[in-house]
């Protein structure tokens, strides 16, 4: 019986190597990482839209770009056959999901993951692992996705991730948070997560770890 790995991101990076590490059994000089960026199709050409790659490969991973929109199912499906864990990079949730639904990309990744392919998700890359994105949709704005989206998620987990839930970023200020997590709490199991915390997916146990900057 195969146990589902995940680590869920709200920013920060420092859970990330220890994850891959323990998950994969390689040393980071042979890790290849696939790098999967479709949340931030509303940002490009915009400043810091390859942070978190850049951050990959600032650690010394081997990036594998993975892209749902960019790639076809037969091409996405071999780069996953390629790599030994898989990096969602943040941006717009409902951009993402819309992306992983189009041609069935999502559903493959998400195979993939239960068959024991690590998978680390950063904000919108956490989200979409739920049972639905529908709590974030007082976060990021659902008209910056390409088209109408399904807000049923990859439904790997339980559990709807809040990312940023200490309002230490700009973007999503602290009543923000508030405010979606007391809307939503009656209707779904919502895990708030501080920028400086991560949730880690081992199986059935979910765990919220330390994850600094």
């Amino acid at each position: 019986m195969t146990t589902v790995n995940l680590l869920l991101l709200s920013l920060g990076f420092g859970a990330v190597p220890g994850f891959l590490s323990e998950t994969t059994g390689k040393a980071l000089s042979e890790l290849q990482i696939g790098y999967l960026d479709d949340a931030r199709i509303p940002y490009a050409g915009q400043p810091g839209v390859r942070a978190e790659r850049d951050r990959l490969t600032a650690a010394g991973y081997a990036v594998v770009d993975l892209s749902a929109v960019r790639q076809n199912l037969e091409e996405f499906a071999t780069t996953l056959d390629r790599v030994d864990a898989v990096y969602v990079a943040g941006g717009n949730s409902f951009a993402l999901l819309w992306a992983l639904r189009r041609a069935g990309a999502g559903d493959l990744l998400a195979e993939r993951v239960r068959a024991s392919l690590p998978y680390i998700g950063c904000s919108a890359g956490a989200v979409v692992v739920g049972p639905t994105i529908a709590p974030v949709e007082g976060l990021d704005d659902p008209a910056e996705a390409p088209g109408p989206v399904d807000p049923r998620g990859l439904e790997l987990i339980d559990t709807v991730v809040l990312p940023h839930a200490d309002g230490q970023f700009p973007v999503y200020p602290a009543d923000v948070i508030e405010s979606v997590r007391r809307k939503y709490e009656s209707r779904h199991r919502v895990t708030p997560l501080a920028d400086h915390q991560a949730l880690l997916v081992r199986g059935e146990q979910q765990t919220v770890v330390a994850s600094d900057y």
